[in-house]
């Protein structure tokens, strides 16, 4: 079973899978490599080829640190309203960049659906955000396709948030607390709802959010 390692603010590890919280988690030589799309070919699986991302160590060897500053963060959901990260403030965020010709990516998903039907809520939220230049008519299908239900759809056609975060690869996925700050990030394909990954995350939440509420903007679920 994958097991999940990771530093409360900078490092987290799945040791299993060799995936990786941030800057600053000591190599592993005996770890495997996750799978991760390297960025820069056009919306095409045939351009890609998988780069290889830090070791991983064991969860309590990591010790936390202080908290990065996010960059300002703007997309659009469904309809084309403009969505701010800034507007998920209160909440911890997981914020996954993907895209529909990213494999890793597309095998993380229903995880990530589950995840946020389990914990999303007043206290956490699970944005997917999309590159997919074919922006709704590339998720929307693809949701419906692999059915996920809980994710709300956010679109970011133009990749701005590639530049933003300085992404590496596809899938990323960056914690983000409820000030709005970095905790870490993670590269390659992960169990989100498995029970180690899900007890990481509940240390951030307190007693966890209830129900997702609808918002008069950002925070209903289901796309």
């Amino acid at each position: 079973m994958r097991t999940l390692a990771a530093v409360a603010t900078v490092c987290v590890c799945m040791a299993g899978a060799g995936l990786w919280w941030s800057a600053g988690a000591a190599p592993n030589p005996g770890a495997t490599t996750p799978e991760v799309v390297r960025l820069g070919a056009a919306d095409a699986p045939s351009g890609v080829t998988p780069v290889a991302s830090g070791g991983a160590d064991k969860l309590e060897k990591f010790k936390g640190a202080e908290p990065k500053p996010m960059p300002p963060l703007s997309f659009v959901d469904a309809e084309g309203r403009r969505i701010d990260l800034a507007d998920f403030k209160d909440r911890v965020i997981l914020l996954n960049l993907w895209a529909t010709w990213c494999g890793p990516c597309v095998k993380e998903m229903p995880s990530l659906d589950r995840l946020q039907a389990q914990l999303g809520g007043d206290a956490f939220q699970v944005v997917a955000l999309s590159l997919d230049r074919g922006g709704r008519t590339a998720v929307e299908p693809f949701y419906k396709k692999t059915g996920v239900e809980h994710l709300t759809v956010f679109l970011d056609p133009g990749s701005e948030s590639m530049k933003a975060l300085s992404l590496r690869g596809l899938p990323t996925t960056v914690l983000v607390d409820p000030e709005g700050r970095e905790l870490g990030r993670v590269e390659g394909a992960v169990e989100w709802d498995s029970p180690e990954v899900v007890a990481f995350l509940r240390q951030f939440l307190g007693r966890g959010g209830g129900p997702a509420r609808d918002r008069g903007g950002v925070m209903k679920t289901g796309g």
